[in-house]
């Protein structure tokens, strides 16, 4: 079970990409655009828009449209970029590594504190000045180290047995890159992330288009 949210997931997973689009907006010293405006960049009806946020309060004026900055700002709020976290990563694979090395996440506020894994050939190694840690240390790391959210980057066998301790020690919040669908309370959060979904989705949308092809010529 996963810990729900008050507003819909389909609502929540938009406000990133708002969020991204306005601060592109800002970038480029734009301080006001209207939700027909920015349906028109972001592929979402300016309905849709509205809709999203009036979950949040009411924003825009009519005729004005929306303050760029603060609507900004208000998202960054909602989305809890104006605090800082502190993230661990299992298995420093290279799915792992490449994440340790996403200066990005430090940019909006996840801070990488520890890197784990199972392998001894990587003990002692450094990512970005982070020192791989034996995984059989993870407890003890973090009943010493406050840790909002851990990233899985391991095989499915032993994701669930890792998502047990993490969340006995007290981790709040599960990145889950392993391709298994992970068992949790609900009192924890928990985003699961397959890579291989999103790669078939592709593929479904390269062969649906060849299909439609086909039936076209055939018609």
């Amino acid at each position: 079970m996963t810990k729900k949210t008050i507003v819909s997931m389909a609502v929540v997973r938009r406000l990133p990409r708002y969020h991204r689009y306005l601060e592109e907006l800002l970038k480029n010293d734009i301080k006001r655009i209207s939700s027909k405006e920015l349906s028109e960049k972001m592929g979402v009806t300016a309905s849709q828009i509205r809709q999203d946020l009036n979950n949040y309060g009411g924003f825009g004026q009519q005729g004005y449209g929306y303050n760029v900055e603060e609507l900004y700002n208000t998202l960054t709020r909602i989305l809890g970029l104006d605090k800082s976290y502190s993230t661990i990563i299992i298995g420093a694979g290279n799915l792992g590594q490449a994440i340790a090395n996403y200066t990005n996440f430090e940019r909006t506020g996840f801070n990488l504190k520890g890197i784990f894994d199972i392998n001894p050939k990587l003990f002692g190694l450094k990512i970005r000045d982070i020192e791989i840690m034996d995984v059989d240390n993870l407890e003890s790391f973090l009943s010493n180290n406050r840790i909002d959210i851990a990233i899985l980057c391991i095989p499915k066998d032993n994701s669930q047995i890792m998502a047990n301790r993490l969340v006995k020690a007290g981790v709040r919040a599960i990145w889950n890159f392993s391709p298994i669908d992970l068992d949790v309370p609900n009192d924890v959060i928990l985003e699961n992330v397959h890579l291989s979904d999103s790669l078939l989705t592709l593929s479904y949308r390269l062969n649906e288009d060849e299909l439609l092809k086909k039936n076209n010529e055939e018609k």
